[in-house]
């Protein structure tokens, strides 16, 4: 039987994650998920592609989402009052523009400080109304596609045991930087063919597969790249037919409520990889 072993969120985008034992599930996903980003003068978003120390961010934010505290190794630690009311400004997701509410100056001093870049912080405004892609239409917040990224921890066996083939030792499941982990799939890669899911009294839709680019060679604990695996080894085997390779799922979101861990994940119905 397949269940929910881990549920991850991530406050901010390419910050690190916060684990959690339960988890409200909204439209665009586990809530608070990216629904911050870090953005450059321009209005850019910054992600561990470039900016790799990201990943030693740890951000918190409260339950109900109106104050963020932000943690960063040998710096103060910040604590804010996340502001919904400010004018909105442009930002750049990938190349599509987007709003955002800029959360001040000192936000901003404290992230060009951690991260050596001018840097600012925006909030997802209330009213964002973004339609992401795929098979299953949905919404997310600054998430780089749809609401949830789905990995089984038969697909992170299969790539570790590669890997030692190849001398290389096994990477953690962080570096792939999932919202949902589940267990109890016997078969590597199921999650690309299960096309409708019920965990406890949620439904998820099968959007697309998950295309992975140069943040899974950053080690999460370190904020260090570490190239070239497992890009390297996935492309043995996982090459997208669109260029890259593919890990793991994006879901969108059918229905919401609340997802735990130990939620038994139930297919409704099955469909041919994409791959």
């Amino acid at each position: 039987m397949a269940s929910v072993v881990e549920l991850t969120y991530y406050p901010i985008k390419g910050c690190a994650g916060t684990s959690a034992r339960e988890a409200p599930l909204t439209p665009a996903g586990l809530a608070h998920d990216r629904g911050f980003m870090v953005v450059g003068e321009e209005g850019v978003g910054r992600t561990q592609r470039r900016d790799p120390g990201l990943a030693l961010i740890q951000p918190t934010v409260s339950t109900d989402g109106s104050r963020l505290t932000l943690h960063a190794p040998e710096f103060e630690t910040l604590e804010l009052r996340v502001d919904t009311t400010a004018a909105r400004r442009k930002v750049d997701l990938f190349g599509t523009v987007h709003q955002g509410i800029d959360q001040g100056d000192t936000a901003a001093e404290w992230f060009t400080e951690v991260l050596g870049v001018p840097s600012r912080l925006v909030r997802v405004p209330p009213e964002h109304d973004r339609v992401t892609d795929g098979r299953t239409p949905g919404t997310s917040a600054y998430a780089d596609s749809c609401a949830l990224h789905v990995l089984s921890r038969a697909t992170l066996d299969l790539l570790n045991r590669r890997l030692a083939e190849r001398g290389v030792p096994p990477l953690p499941m962080n570096r792939f930087r999932p919202n949902i982990v589940v267990d109890g799939w016997d078969e590597p890669h199921t999650e690309d063919r299960a096309h409708r899911i019920r965990i406890g009294d949620t439904e998820l839709g099968y959007a697309k597969l998950a295309v992975r680019c140069a943040v899974t060679m950053v080690e999460q604990e370190t904020g260090a790249k570490a190239g070239p695996e497992p890009l390297r080894t996935l492309a043995d085997y996982r090459r997208a037919t669109e260029g890259g390779v593919a890990y793991g799922t994006k879901y969108a979101v059918l229905r919401t409520g609340t997802l735990s861990v130990g939620d038994t994940v139930d297919v409704i119905s099955w469909g041919d990889s994409e791959l």
